[in-house]
């Protein structure tokens, strides 16, 4: 296994992830305010599931996003 190419791969793929969460709770907590579902001074559950196939992991991340 090269290491250099294994932490570059690893990198991309959770700068992605990160984009592309913000992204949707972004868009999901905006639609939800103009909806009338949030007031918009919530403390909102958060949580992602990591998984990577063909392997045991099986990861859990959870916490709390603040909207005031």
């Amino acid at each position: 296994m090269n290491e250099e190419v294994f932490n570059l791969s690893i990198r991309k793929f959770l700068k992605r992830v990160g984009i592309t969460a913000q992204r949707s709770i972004e868009e999901a907590i905006r639609e939800s305010l103009s909806k009338g579902l949030l007031k918009g001074n919530e403390k909102l559950p958060v949580k992602i599931v990591l998984t990577l196939e063909r392997t045991a992991l099986g990861v859990v991340v959870d916490g709390d996003i603040e909207l005031e």
